[in-house]
């Protein structure tokens, strides 16, 4: 016990004081929010990395979908290596630092307001991103509860305020370069923490190829009929497995705590060193975790899925390790959650204020009086996470844990196709993204409310939200074909930013001739 809490506080130390120590790159709003578009490659892609990923991943996902999809669930860590990572940095990290920065835009509904001139359509993404990410904040506590419990037996309540009070502190004095730095730590911690982890794990099982071998020997006829199917290639139902790849690795395409660190990017060094890091970060944990979870059922004598649910399988498959390898685990957890929390409260608390309060109630707010209005912002979405977060706990409420399943999908679904398109394609219009923010979410809601009107493979929140991020990618260029046209001429003075002149070394591009060095 001695050393858990030993650790802890080492742990929390540490992150206050880079918090406080970053007090003077927050000033202003374009530091508090973007760090000042000067942050460099390692610092980008572990905080890409570590807001992609937090305890919902570790405890809920891997646990759950190793139990359905046995070893096959590795696929879901492999697309957020390659699809979401690797993928997403290719595709949009260059244009969008290029755009954001051309329309002088700090965040994602900003850039929908000026991409397509439509300052309603910056308050809608605005709304949308408040009522979706409140209670996808709220999700990230959930995990910690049982490991909580599990390592210190106190009370799931304390924890929650304690973790929401020390990110709350490092992010309200630091903003987001305190949170790029801390990211970089929590993304260490991780990296070395799931190693270990799986390590331990299947040496308890007497190494993998024994733990494999026992994996392929489990047989579940209510999930499939084929022998040996949770030891597979592809697992027990290889359409749910590509529904569950889709959603958490093309998502993040379109969520706004994932494209804006982006926005911060230094240099186009950063770009290609942070595109590599980043694929090998997702690669190591998000593989892991979905690797490790995969042989959940080799434990099926310690833990009870019908009685207590998915979230109770990681910790049995932890409880039997040694106390110092127990509290690496907490570490891990904690650093997964804090990271990902403090980028969404940062993204919600600078998304309402630039894109709905500044402009709409209030207009001659100078620099200063936004950055405190974001900073009381902070307290309140942290308050409001923690409240949902505890009321769940308390009192079981079914359609707060709903609301937080189909959150992904729903921002997901509304923002990927108006983005991708509004960086790639000059006709993308107005109309196509307002359809698409409409289908979305009312699809997602729908979902939540009456899913069993809902055709059986879409009557899951995952398998709804890829669909409906699939359809997005249809939907905003065929009404923008048929709708009103975008005014051209600021088109293409926007997509003019592309097409600036700048001077490379000659690693990168050989010259001509000699004599055109």
């Amino acid at each position: 016990m001695f050393i858990k809490i030993l650790m802890l506080i080492v742990f929390f130390g540490v992150m206050i004081g880079i918090g406080i120590y970053c007090r003077k790159n927050s000033t202003d709003v374009n530091g508090f929010v973007l760090g000042g578009r000067s942050v460099g490659p390692w610092l980008t892609a572990f905080a890409y990395g570590t807001s992609y990923f937090s305890a919902v991943i570790f405890v809920g996902y891997a646990g759950q979908f190793g139990w359905k999809y046995g070893l096959a669930s590795t696929w879901i860590g492999l697309g957020n290596a390659f699809l979401g990572s690797l993928l997403a940095w290719v595709v949009l990290g260059r244009r969008t630092r290029i755009m954001t920065q051309k329309l002088n835009s700090a965040t994602m509904p900003d850039f929908f307001g000026k991409r397509y001139q439509d300052d309603k359509l910056k308050i809608a993404a605005s709304i949308v991103t408040f009522i979706f990410l409140i209670p996808y904040t709220a999700s990230l506590y959930n995990g910690l509860s049982r490991l909580f419990g599990m390592a210190f037996k106190i009370d799931y309540s304390i924890c929650v305020i304690v973790m929401a009070v020390l990110t709350g502190i490092y992010v309200i004095a630091g903003g987001y370069m305190a949170t790029a730095i801390n990211d970089f730590i929590q993304g260490i911690i991780m990296l070395f923490g799931i190693c270990a982890v799986i390590g331990a794990v299947l040496m308890s099982k007497g190494g993998f190829i024994a733990a494999y071998e026992g994996l392929a020997a489990v047989s579940d006829p209510e999930a499939s009929a084929m022998p040996g199917a949770f030891a597979s290639f592809f697992g027990p139902d290889p359409l749910n497995l590509l529904g569950v790849v889709i959603l958490t690795s093309l998502g993040t395409w379109g969520l706004p705590q994932m494209v804006q660190k982006f926005y911060a990017i230094r240099s186009e060094k950063s770009i290609d060193t942070g595109t590599i890091i980043s694929t090998a970060f997702a690669f190591i944990v998000a593989g892991g975790c979905y690797f490790l979870g995969g042989f959940g059922r080799l434990f099926s004598d310690v833990v009870d899925v019908q009685a207590n649910g998915f979230d109770s399988i990681i910790p049995a498959m932890l409880s039997g390790l040694p106390d110092i390898l127990i509290a690496v685990v907490v570490i891990l957890v904690l650093s997964a959650s804090m990271s990902t929390l403090s980028s969404l409260v940062l993204t919600s608390s600078s998304t309402l204020t630039l894109d709905l309060i500044k402009g709409n109630f209030k207009k001659d707010l100078d620099e200063k009086q936004q950055v405190f209005i974001m900073r009381i912002l902070l307290v309140v979405f942290i308050s409001i996470s923690v409240i949902i977060a505890i009321l769940q706990y308390k009192s079981n409420v079914t359609f707060i844990a709903q609301l937080m399943g189909v959150s992904w999908g729903a921002l997901a679904g509304a923002f990927l196709a108006p983005f991708l398109y509004g960086l790639y394609w000059k006709k993308s219009s107005a109309a196509g993204s307002w359809v698409c923010f409409i289908f979305s979410t009312v699809v997602m809601l729908a979902n939540m409310l009456v899913r069993p009107s809902f055709p059986k493979l879409l009557q899951s929140p995952i398998n709804a939200g890829a669909f409906c991020m699939i359809a997005g990618l249809i939907i905003v260029p065929l009404v923008s074909v048929i709708t009103r046209k975008p005014d051209y001429v600021f088109v293409d003075g926007v997509f003019e930013a592309y097409k600036r002149k700048v001077l490379v070394s000659q690693s990168t591009s050989l010259a001509e001739t000699e004599e055109d060095e």
